[in-house]
């Protein structure tokens, strides 16, 4: 009888779900955080992906290359010119009606709208023509935007950033 409650407490264990993870912490240079509520309930393929990655170290050190005043703070490209990726394979994509607002946290992607991988965006203020263009995969609030407002912004146009900020580390949690 002993032997088969040990079997069957080991056995709930391992067939109970994995607790999925509910947000990202980002270190940054500027000795400032900001967490990522993710959303599951949107993009569940996103946050599989980024939480993937997050996990394995891969956002660690990443700069902040495409930054917007007024717009959005892009990274997650390890090349930090805005056309590489993870060597994870390309997400399909998951609009939905969820609205581009300050905080919103999208995933970005080349002119495919399946072609979303590792790169993605907090936006600065509202973003309406984004709208089911792009994924939804989280949002930070407004105590984490005080850290992403201090972002280093690039050129008003492209938005390419000379020395610009990085995520140090980014936790699952």
């Amino acid at each position: 009888m002993k032997r088969f409650l040990i079997a069957a407490s080991a056995i709930s264990l391992f067939a109970a779900p994995a607790l999925a993870a509910s947000a990202l912490k980002v270190d940054t240079s500027k000795n400032c955080s900001f967490v990522i509520k993710l959303r599951p309930d949107l993009a569940p393929k996103h946050v599989a992906q980024v939480t993937k990655l997050a996990g394995a170290g891969f956002y660690n050190g990443i700069v902040f290359h495409r930054v917007i005043d007024g717009f959005m703070a892009q990274t997650g490209d390890p090349t930090g010119t805005g056309a590489g990726g993870s060597k994870e394979p390309n997400i399909g994509a998951e609009f939905t009606k969820e609205h581009f607002k300050r905080g919103t946290v999208g995933m970005a992607r080349a002119q495919d709208p399946n072609s979303a991988n590792s790169q993605f965006f907090v936006m600065f203020a509202d973003g309406a023509f984004l709208d089911g263009q792009y994924t939804v995969f989280g949002e930070v609030d407004d105590a984490g935007m005080k850290c992403v407002d201090q972002i280093k912004k690039g050129d008003p146009q492209s938005g390419q950033v000379d020395g610009p900020d990085k995520m140090t580390k980014v936790t699952v949690q």
